[in-house]
């Protein structure tokens, strides 16, 4: 019997290719197209032998596949949708794949919200499966403690990274939704993805949808010192465990900075439940550390088997990764694209290497980002460092003026506020400039949610060179 055929379209988005490999894994003949391809995704499937044209075609259906994926990316008007639509291709969304072939059967753990899912998630299924639980597990990212970033697991978990951002052109639905949360984390709650949410109360309406899917013999882990996310969970039928460093049942306390990371207390409803340590810097992960250790304790794991595995945790590539080191400057790469998220990054960075300059380097990249929406709130997200270079906004022709940040309205904000700040719009440019302004000591934090046109490199190879 010939093996099922599936073709995905758009198959180099992070969670696209964790389901190509999940397929794969399944014994399915997964091939896929996409104009950007870059690693992890490339390297990935690659490794997994999987064919990836470049560019779309009709073409690429001949002949016609058993199921077409179609990634949220892609838009009508893509060529090979167009051909699923017209010849009525069975189709699905990736999402709706996970759904039906995936989670029927385990217990789904649900890690949302607007930032940490992916450090979250990641940190959850190394736990887990630390513990000998062996869960399955899909993170928008790459886990340092494995190989890549999905797994079919045996045992009843899987855990899954949960996206607010809607599923596919023919399901405007967010993704979360398909994944039927036994266990939901929720934390914070912010305003986001500005091309599909109107506004905050937008964003509100699909947690409270979320919210309200979870069974009543499941559980709700929600951060507890976000206003915002207590208010969309106030209605759940489910039992509310809240965690958090200002209250909640689960509290860090004694937070500590040290060099290979943080060391704190985790206490539940005010008793000491287990001294805690991450290979992580910054709160934001101490509160991510606080959500996997409720639904932890959910999965019937001991305060020793969850210590080890926090404490054996080795993050998540792109989250605060070093790249290198060239004449004494440190770069660093980051994936923060939310103003939220830019500040407690770059205050993590000023902690974990104090007393040392801080140079910030962002490229507006996401379509939240390289929109005017969070034009104001960026001038504030750059008060650790001490010096902020900005790139072009990416595909800025994509944006009328009027709708799109301003990088030079930017820096001039920056400059009022008392802070060094450039915009710069090319990458060689970027690297030209940093070369000359750093010195020994320096670290250099690059944020962008794309691959920055290989930049951490190139600034590590000139630095290798610089006389």
């Amino acid at each position: 019997m010939a093996r099922e055929h599936v073709h995905m379209i758009g198959i180099g988005g992070t969670g696209m290719a964790a389901l190509a490999g999940l397929l794969h894994e399944c014994g399915s003949r997964v091939t896929g197209s996409d104009t950007e391809l870059y690693p992890p995704t490339s390297t990935l499937l690659d490794a997994m032998g999987i064919e990836v044209h470049r560019g779309y075609d009709a073409a690429h259906l001949d002949p016609p596949p058993d199921l077409v994926v179609i990634g949220n990316a892609v838009r009508r008007g893509n060529p090979e949708a167009e051909e699923v639509l017209d010849r009525r291709l069975p189709h699905d969304s990736m999402p709706g794949v996970l759904e039906k072939r995936f989670l029927a059967g385990r217990h789904s753990i649900v890690v949302a919200g607007t930032h940490g899912k992916t450090t979250t998630t990641a940190m959850l299924a190394w736990v887990l499966d630390r513990a000998g639980r062996s869960p399955g597990f899909l993170v928008g990212g790459l886990p340092r403690n494995f190989d890549r970033p999905y797994r079919i697991g045996s045992g009843p978990a899987f855990v899954i990274e949960g996206d607010e951002y809607d599923t596919a052109f023919f399901d405007k639905g967010p993704k979360f939704l398909h994944y039927r949360p036994d266990t939901a984390l929720v934390g914070t709650v912010e305003f986001d993805h500005a091309d599909i949410y109107r506004d905050l109360d937008e964003v509100k309406r699909a947690f409270r949808w979320l919210t309200n899917i979870v069974p009543r013999r499941g559980l709700l882990v929600r951060h507890e010192d976000c206003a915002t996310t207590c208010e969309v969970t106030a209605a759940a039928l489910a039992r509310v465990e809240g965690y958090g460093i200002e209250k909640g049942f689960w509290r860090a306390e004694g937070i500590s900075e040290t060099p290979d990371g943080t060391r704190f207390a985790v206490s539940r409803e005010g008793r000491r439940f287990l001294d805690a340590e991450v290979r992580m810097s910054g709160e934001f992960n101490v509160r991510n550390a606080l959500a996997v250790v409720a639904a932890a304790v959910e999965q019937g794991l001991s305060p020793e088997e969850i210590g080890e595995g926090l404490r054996t945790f080795a993050g998540v590539r792109r989250r605060l990764e070093i790249k290198g080191e060239a004449a004494g400057v440190v770069v660093l790469d980051d994936f923060a694209h939310h103003p939220t998220a830019i500040a407690e990054t770059l205050r993590a960075v000023r902690r974990r290497f104090a007393g040392r300059r801080v140079l910030a380097v962002l490229e507006p990249r996401s379509w939240s980002l390289r929109r005017n929406v969070f034009q104001d709130r960026l001038t504030e997200a750059f008060d650790s460092a001490d010096l902020v270079v900005l790139a072009q906004v990416f595909s800025a022709e994509a944006l009328s003026e009027a709708e799109r940040l301003d990088p030079d309205r930017l820096v001039r904000d920056l400059s009022a506020r008392g802070k060094r700040a450039r915009f710069l719009p090319g990458v060689d440019a970027i690297v030209e400039f940093l070369v000359r302004e750093c010195r020994a000591g320096d670290v250099v934090a690059f944020l962008s949610n794309g691959g920055f046109g290989g930049i951490h490199g190139k600034l590590l190879e000139a630095l290798a060179v610089r006389r």
